[in-house]
């Protein structure tokens, strides 16, 4: 009780341990009585202060900042379904305009200036679900193009040809829609596919190849153009199958037009179809936001498009999900008026020169040999110079007492003796953030080296 009549009892209470004392919060099952507001707000935040920093998680291509206004926009749209087209329509429509902008990006054919609806896409999830669309476009074009020759697709095993280095999502797809993986290997000098490792694994029976613009391992840039031109000059033979080409542009999608305008990866590559993208990476947008676009109509499969009508109007969709929230579409939305391509160019710009003044710094400390040096999109990934008697997997271990995520990983099949230390650079990691990285990254090599040979940690450390 309050020691006087005119002090509410609240207002005095144990911010922490009168509750405590009295009933613990239940972790596992619905608590029997309410909580007030302010109450469960301090309990659950201060839960969440045992989270790493995002911002200096650079483990993840995942946006970790947008303007303040961005964030006030998303805020105020949390509450709209963006599958709910006929009640919020305006909401559809920015959604339009934004896969529209995509489209434009990566120079679809077919588009019309005055009409948003020429461009054939879907705003999705993130980058896995655009993965699947993309690949169930495929196999139904497959089975078109053997039910066009009359042949029995229903007898046959599609495959897809991939390199062993792209993100687990594809895996998921091939398992869940019974389609036989073909991973293409790597070397302890290549971290990319070849077009000659591609024209090998192909055959009557391949839905398409993945091409990865922007690669989740070294953020490299595998070679469109050359994959498709062998492509071609494979479907240009006798009996030689005609195989489409779908672009992972997840991680590079958003990097490549702007810091690279003169690579051709894109649409002007005939035998391109589709693209995936994350609008939530270097779209700069807080998750989950991605879009897969098609080449035109020709290439989305009508039977892949269904039609509802219990939302009120007619709509098609053709998406995983169903219900989500159009804030992120309205984030991209704000992102793609903020910035511009101007303000997309300056950014990728100063990402990239952050990337590299990182990667020369680490090169010429004699400590690392360098992979990719950020050039190509802004991620540097290194390994540590010569037998110093600890790994890679212990000096991202030690970088996690001053805080930073920077994950150590072994590389794909054929070259899992190399191991890998990667660091994303994104918005948000400022230049004077990065030399505060560098200079923890050599404090923390300094320590490493007074231990060894054994190396800080056993063979049994839980990183190895």
């Amino acid at each position: 009780m309050s020691s006087h009549p005119s002090v509410p009892a609240h207002s005095i209470a144990p911010a922490y341990t009168g509750r405590f004392s009295s009933t613990p919060v239940p972790a596992l099952r619905l608590p029997e009585e309410s909580m007030e507001p302010e109450a469960a707000y301090r309990f659950i935040h201060d839960e969440l202060m045992l989270d790493g920093s995002s911002r200096l998680n650079l483990a993840t291509f995942v946006t970790t900042w947008m303007d303040p206004e961005a964030e006030k926009l998303m805020a105020e749209t949390f509450d709209k379904n963006m599958i709910d087209k006929d009640e919020y329509p305006a909401t559809a429509a920015i959604e339009q305009r934004c896969v529209s902008m995509v489209a434009d990006l990566f120079h679809a054919t077919g588009l019309d200036d005055t009409d948003p609806n020429s461009a054939t896409g879907v705003s999705t999830i993130g980058s896995s679900e655009a993965v699947m669309l993309g690949g169930l476009a495929m196999k139904w074009r497959w089975r078109k193009r053997l039910e066009a020759a009359n042949k029995d697709w229903k007898s046959r095993t599609p495959n897809l040809v991939m390199g062993a280095n792209v993100q687990v999502v594809w895996e998921k797809f091939c398992r869940y829609f019974d389609v036989e993986p073909r991973y293409l290997p790597m070397a302890e000098d290549r971290y990319v596919i070849t077009a000659e490792q591609v024209v090998d694994a192909v055959d009557e029976d391949t839905i398409g190849v993945v091409a990865i613009l922007g690669t989740t391992y070294t953020g490299e840039l595998e070679p469109v153009a050359e994959i498709c031109a062998a492509l071609d000059e494979l479907a240009a033979k006798a009996d030689g199958p005609d195989v489409p080409v779908h672009v992972d542009a997840a991680s590079g999608g958003f990097v490549v037009p702007f810091l690279h305008p003169e690579l051709v990866w894109d649409f002007r590559l005939p035998r391109v179809v589709s693209i995936n993208v994350s609008g939530h990476k270097y779209g700069l947008t807080y998750p989950g936001i991605g879009f897969v676009v098609w080449r035109d109509r020709d290439q989305l499969p009508d039977e892949l498009v269904f039609r509802v009508n219990y939302l009120g109007g007619d709509m098609p969709t053709f998406t995983l999900n169903f219900s989500r929230p159009g804030n992120q579409v309205v984030g991209q939305y704000y992102n793609f008026l903020r910035l511009g391509r101007d303000g997309f160019t300056e950014i990728m710009r100063s990402l990239s020169e952050t990337a590299r003044w990182l990667a020369k710094e680490l090169a010429a400390s004699g400590h690392f040999e360098m992979i990719t040096d950020g050039s190509a999109i802004p991620v540097v990934s290194f390994r540590l110079a010569g037998d110093r008697g600890y790994t890679e997997f212990d000096v991202s271990h030690e970088l996690r007492t001053y805080g930073w995520q920077v994950p150590a990983y072994t590389m794909p099949p054929d070259a899992e003796d190399v191991a890998v230390l990667r660091i994303v650079v994104r918005e948000g990691l400022s230049a004077d953030l990065a030399r505060a990285l560098k200079d923890d990254i050599f404090k923390t090599v300094a320590a490493l080296d007074k231990t060894k040979p054994g190396g800080h940690f056993d063979e049994q450390h839980f990183a190895h």
